[in-house]
């Protein structure tokens, strides 16, 4: 996706001074609501998501997504330049950091200064060696076991304040409409998909057996069960190899 780059000077002056959203910046916020809203690829709307919290966010010199599985193990998805790609990498392999605990804690986790920070010492050291002194971490989206965050990296300390924390919720507030509109219509190609495959394969078995396509889909469902695997996939082996599926073998995950 592409904000308009004219309307991006930077984000001073986005907040009125009792705290209420600017004109400026909830015309921003609509921009990227209508631009995320178009996209159906993930890793498009993460994208977007970073390029709008670079732009939008007050103190954020890079920024990053990530997704977390498992309560430790972080998986760095789109990153808007090295310093935070080597820190995400770094909280996955320390497994500790702002985006662990933004993630399943406190959705928002603010870093004033890192070289001070005594909650992840094995992280902040490391972090500060790879130039990052303030962190913002957000909490995106619940998906399961899997959470997502957008990390926000100052290579100053207290690169943050108040204002950065607020606009940051709105922009994850949007990004998480986003990836949710993106799982589903992700999930909806993908039975779509599956349906063809199952289609083409019935089609092949009524050629060859003259037999109804209820019957066919009987003839699928019971190499499925008798072979233990998946009836996707006993489809795809039939309109591949022109054979059906029969021995056994453990279920594919």
């Amino acid at each position: 996706m592409n904000i308009d780059a004219s309307k991006m000077d930077g984000p001073s002056g986005t907040q009125e001074k009792n705290g209420s959203v600017s004109g400026e910046l909830a015309t921003r916020l609509g921009e990227l609501a209508r631009e995320l809203q178009h996209e159906h690829d993930l890793d498009a709307v993460l994208s977007g998501i970073v390029q709008a919290a670079v732009q939008l966010i007050p103190g954020v010199a890079d920024a990053s997504t990530s997704l977390v599985t498992g309560r430790k193990k972080v998986s760095p998805q789109v990153a808007s330049g090295d310093l935070s790609r080597r820190v995400d990498a770094l909280q996955s392999s320390s497994g500790q950091g702002p985006c662990l605990d933004a993630a399943y804690h406190d959705r928002i986790v603010r870093v004033p200064d890192l070289s001070t920070e005594s909650r992840w010492p094995a992280f902040c050291r490391g972090a500060v060696e790879l130039g990052a002194r303030s962190m913002l971490s957000i909490q995106l989206f619940v998906e399961g076991d899997r959470l997502g965050a957008l990390n926000l990296y100052g290579r100053r300390p207290d690169a943050f304040d108040l204002e950065s924390e607020q606009i940051g919720l709105l922009v994850a507030a949007h990004a998480a409409v986003a990836f949710a509109d993106s799982q589903k219509i992700s999930q909806l190609n993908e039975a779509l998909i599956t349906r063809q495959i199952i289609g083409q394969a019935e089609g092949i078995l009524m050629e060859r057996y003259k037999i109804t396509a209820q019957q066919a889909f009987l003839v699928l469902t019971k190499a499925s069960s008798s072979s233990n695997i998946k009836l996707r996939e006993v489809a795809e082996d039939l309109t591949s190899s022109g054979e059906i599926p029969t021995a056994k073998r453990p279920r594919r995950s």
